[in-house]
């Protein structure tokens, strides 16, 4: 009882927050429009444009490659400005820019090459607008409602993963590929103008700005020393180590999931746009469930714990998913008009994996981000994110291309099974670490260890 009247009354504390609703409402719009954007550009590439596979894949690329260039410059360069600022600059020159791909694909003057340098630009103002963002949040609340309200942001993000999907598709039909950019470039300048509208504290500056006045010598204000200490804390930290590799491990099996997905379900199990529809719905719902679930498990477990036993629950989840393609190899039928009861066990598996898969995500999200950003220092949180997000979106160059190489030579299944077990190590990375016994709550009380 007395952790529900507890867990109501901070439920009702983000709620009386108002920077906290607006923040939430302007999140919530933007990753709306951004699954939108998402298949509204592969279907510009592939069928607009009449673009392969190679162009996708520069097109992605380009759209991660400034993580990798400019990643650990984006939390330096972010201390030097207002959070607050630095978002809505993103939010603008995304929507911008956006409109630009509209209207040069429109003159039919869009090629890939242009393609690329305006999905770099806009990888460049999202990589700093995402530092902005995740080290912003405990400026709005206390940092013992952080895993609450990275829950209410990480549900929002898979209502949207679900439901910008379908909308996309359907703007595509009844539109056109490149105006249903247009609803993502409209998304960023709701979101810009939310923001704005946040008054008060929300407006203050990072307090790294306001402490760079007062550190003493010169070399304290060179950019590598302050990139060093962001390295530093986030990789010579006993708990937030170990969290750290353990998640970058996990993005290069994840990335090579994402990289197979598909195949299986489009081309192993002919399950069409529809199935690969159903299976993606099925991990956000799962997600959904999940983030539910976070805070409660948390508090119960310990912060720790609870991350290492939803991280170890996923490898399981794909593992369903490799059994899957493992029944579609040894069962011809289901790459024709053969046992549709065959093929129907299949794809409930898929269906399960993927459930499953969604549910560890959504526990563990709310919880690693929410310790992540209790842990550090408020003058280290733009490149204690900076530091993490650039590592792991060099994972994703990595396990995309080795999981979709797998699936090419030797087959979906022991390309899922390769997902399955670097899924695996990073849950037991987590099991033989100190974190294992991170508890937020003691970050919160000033009990770091």
């Amino acid at each position: 009882m007395e952790i529900n009247a507890a867990s109501t009354s901070m439920h009702a504390k983000l709620r009386r927050n108002p920077a906290f609703v607006r923040f939430w409402l302007a999140s919530t719009v933007s990753d709306f429009g951004t699954y939108v954007t998402t298949v509204a550009l592969s279907v510009l590439i592939l069928v607009t444009m009449d673009g392969t596979p190679l162009d996708q894949g520069i097109a992605n690329a380009s759209r991660w490659a400034p993580y990798l260039v400019f990643g650990l410059f984006a939390g330096v360069w972010i201390d030097r400005f207002p959070r607050r600022t630095a978002m809505v600059g993103a939010d603008l020159g995304r929507g911008l820019i956006l409109a630009v791909t509209c209207t040069v694909a429109v003159m039919g003057m869009l090629s890939v090459p242009v393609l690329a340098v305006l999905l770099f630009l806009f990888g460049t103002l999202a990589l700093t607008g995402d530092a902005a963002y995740q080290s912003y949040l405990p400026q709005l609340v206390p940092r013992p409602l952080l895993v609450r309200a990275n829950a209410r942001l990480q549900q929002s993000d898979t209502v949207a993963q679900t439901a910008g999907g379908a909308v996309a598709g359907g703007l595509v039909a009844l539109l056109w590929a490149p105006f249903a950019l247009l609803l993502d470039a409209a998304s960023y300048l709701f979101s810009a103008a939310v923001l704005l509208t946040m008054g008060g504290s929300a407006a203050a500056p990072s307090p790294r700005a306001a402490e760079s006045t007062e550190e003493a010598g010169p070399k304290r204000h060179k950019l590598r020393n302050k990139i060093g200490e962001g390295l530093r804390w986030v990789y010579g930290h006993p708990q937030l180590a170990p969290l750290a590799w353990s998640t970058h491990l996990w993005f290069v099996g994840f990335s090579a999931l994402g990289a197979v997905l598909p195949a299986l379900v489009l081309q192993n199990l002919q399950a069409g746009a529809a199935g690969l529809g159903v299976v993606l719905a099925c991990a956000g719902g799962g997600a959904v469930l999940g983030t539910l679930l976070s805070a409660r498990l948390g508090q119960r477990w310990g912060t720790g714990r609870t991350v290492t036993c939803a991280r170890l629950l996923q490898p399981f989840a794909v593992a369903l998913l490799a059994a899957a393609a493992l029944g579609a190899q040894d069962n011809p039928g289901l790459q024709g008009t053969g046992s549709w009861p065959a093929a129907a066990g299949a794809m409930v598996l898929v269906c399960s994996g993927q459930l499953l898969l969604g549910l560890g995500m959504g526990i563990e999200g709310p919880l690693e981000m929410g310790y992540r950003q209790a842990v550090t220092p408020d003058r280290l949180l733009a490149r204690m994110s900076a530091t993490m997000r650039s590592a792991n979106r060099g994972m994703i160059v990595l396990g995309a291309p080795v999981g979709g190489y797998l699936a090419t030579t030797r087959g979906v299944g022991p390309a899922l099974w390769f997902s399955a077990g670097t899924l695996l190590l990073a849950g037991l990375l987590l099991a033989l670490s100190r974190f294992r016994n991170a508890r937020i709550e003691d970050q919160q009380q000033g009990l770091v260890t």
